[in-house]
């Protein structure tokens, strides 16, 4: 975990509890987080994810890998030690997102355990629901809309997941999707089941 490099501070709590956000909003805050492989379908369920959610009137946003990258974290590159400060800048905004009680779409590669644990750690007990978008290699690869897994063989982009650079499947998601069988919408729909069925929103 980062240093704390500043002194003198203290957190600051305003009158408006979590529950009176709760009432006001009519759902849980959470951070659904989605990992898997590039390519597997993580941004594309965060999108008919948040869709569906806003539809039914319920506040939701998306923390996009690549959208992270452009802002927040472009000072960021994908080494492990970098890979790691991204995914605990994230945990940071995303707690923030789940303290205000907005249902937070967090799709990142995240292919270290350790990593994705520690923004489990930040949250409270099941405000972190980890979702396992398992898809092969090889059906990866021929989605691959960017290019990269092609680079990444010819040696052209260093350190990424699944051919120069590890990942470690989830161990205890909290749901495991596979998108080589789901559609897209099965895939939203499973999960939205498990959010209404857990209280955290109400169709």
């Amino acid at each position: 975990m980062a240093e704390q490099k500043a002194t003198n501070i203290k957190w600051h709590h305003g009158k408006i509890t979590k529950e009176d956000r709760a009432k006001l909003l009519n759902q849980k805050g959470a951070t659904i987080w989605l990992t898997g492989l590039s390519g597997s379908g993580k941004s594309t369920i965060a999108v008919e994810l948040e869709r569906a959610l806003i539809e039914n009137n319920h506040q939701a946003y998306i923390l996009d890998g690549d959208n992270i990258r452009h802002g927040l974290n472009k000072n960021l590159g994908f080494s492990p030690e970098d890979r790691t400060e991204n995914i605990r800048r994230i945990g940071e905004v995303a707690k923030l997102f789940t303290d205000a009680n907005i249902i937070t779409i967090a799709a990142f590669v995240s292919p270290y355990r350790d990593d994705r644990q520690n923004v489990r750690k930040l949250l409270d007990n099941g405000e972190f629901i980890e979702i396992y978008v398992k898809c092969s290699l090889e059906v990866c690869e021929t989605r691959d809309t960017k290019g990269l897994y092609k680079k990444a063989r010819a040696g052209e982009v260093k350190d990424f997941t699944g051919i120069s650079a590890p990942y470690e499947e989830p161990l205890r998601p909290e749901i495991t999707i596979d998108s080589s069988k789901l559609s897209v919408e099965e895939s939203t729909r499973f999960i939205l089941n498990y959010l209404e069925a857990n209280g955290y929103v109400a169709f």
